[in-house]
């Protein structure tokens, strides 16, 4: 995005510029409407929900096939699929997959978003190896505080307000709270390296922010979503698998029905429906107030974890779910008058 754009009050999101916005088409070249929406509203709600339970259920899925399918080796596969399946897309859509047309220093821009977005994976994959699913998406999901403290040095009309920050900041203790607990408690014992998943995980959060920041900031914002998408999944496809590699990790093909639907889920939900509905969202709605909706995904991880891993439900989680939407209502409380 360019700086000019905001000055002249004219917002350009993360997922596009003049990329989406078509009723029925969110996701292909259309012209964005001029304005964007300062509030979310019921489709939006809906739409974050969705995204964010799924995303909780995915890192428990994630971590349930580890244990047959090598973590890099994992994600490598999940984007392969998720390539073929967005590039499947922009082809019915009629975007293009070459860089002609872009704006000068959009396919830079795309390759350091991708490169990120690997980066991001790879230590989602790794890190749940050592620490539990919802311990792990506690820490990736700390990167709405990054948006927040780098957005707005780029675009001043993202900033947060005071009343805001309170609720980016209970929404934040909410979710360290579910799993105090476990990160203060006998979670130390029963796993001894899960301060190295812990970290893993915060370089995950950080990287996702990042990812965000370089889309919502260069010429990449005036590029197709699908295309942005695109640049990430395929570029995690290059460089995963000579990650996967120089770790030593080993490429068996002979998966189990569970390990292929999980690939699947993967790669066509988690990869390829969320990521182009969160970029369409941010296309059209304030990307500060949609952020702390993902403080959301750590209690659904919370959830399907005590669910499907056995993991404790503690009081914390039921004040953790409290604080989180005390949070979101005070990031998205409208201004009076």
């Amino acid at each position: 995005m360019r700086l000019s754009d905001v000055r002249r009050g004219r917002k350009v999101a993360s997922g596009c510029t003049e990329a989406t916005g078509r009723a029925g088409a969110p996701f292909d070249n259309a012209p964005m409407p001029s304005t964007r929406k300062t509030h979310i509203d019921a489709l939006a709600i809906s739409l974050l929900l969705a995204c964010c339970m799924f995303w909780g259920f995915q890192q428990v899925l994630v971590k349930a096939t580890v244990a047959e399918v090598a973590p890099v080796f994992q994600a490598f596969v999940r984007f392969a699929l998720a390539t073929v399946a967005v590039a499947a897309w922009c082809l019915w859509r009629g975007v293009s997959l070459s860089g002609a047309g872009e704006p000068a220093g959009a396919t830079r821009a795309g390759l350091l978003a991708g490169a990120l977005f690997a980066g991001e994976f790879a230590c989602i994959y790794l890190g749940l190896q050592y620490t539990t699913a919802s311990r792990l998406t506690v820490f990736l999901y700390a990167s709405p505080f990054w948006v927040a403290l780098l957005l707005p040095r780029f675009i001043p009309g993202e900033r947060l307000q005071g009343w805001q920050w309170l609720g980016l900041a209970a929404a934040f203790v909410g979710v360290g709270l579910a799993l105090g607990d476990g990160l203060l408690g006998h979670a130390s014992t029963a796993l001894p390296q899960g301060w190295l998943g812990d970290l893993l995980g915060l370089a995950a959060g950080l990287m996702w922010a990042l990812t965000t920041v370089v889309i919502r900031t260069t010429p990449l914002a005036r590029v197709a979503p699908a295309k942005q998408l695109f640049y990430q999944v395929a570029v995690s496809t290059a460089v995963l698998p000579v990650l996967s590699l120089g770790l030593g990790e080993a490429w068996v093909w002979q998966f189990s029905g569970f390990a292929w639907g999980s690939l699947l889920v993967q790669a066509l939900v988690g990869a390829f429906v969320s990521y182009l509905a969160w970029m369409w969202m941010l296309a059209h709605y304030p990307a500060t107030k949609i952020s702390v909706f993902v403080f959301l995904t750590p209690v659904f991880a919370l959830l399907f974890g005590a669910l499907w891993l056995g993991e404790p439900v503690t009081p914390g989680l039921v004040a953790a779910l409290v604080l989180v939407a005390a949070g979101i209502v005070l990031v998205n409380r409208r201004p009076a008058g």
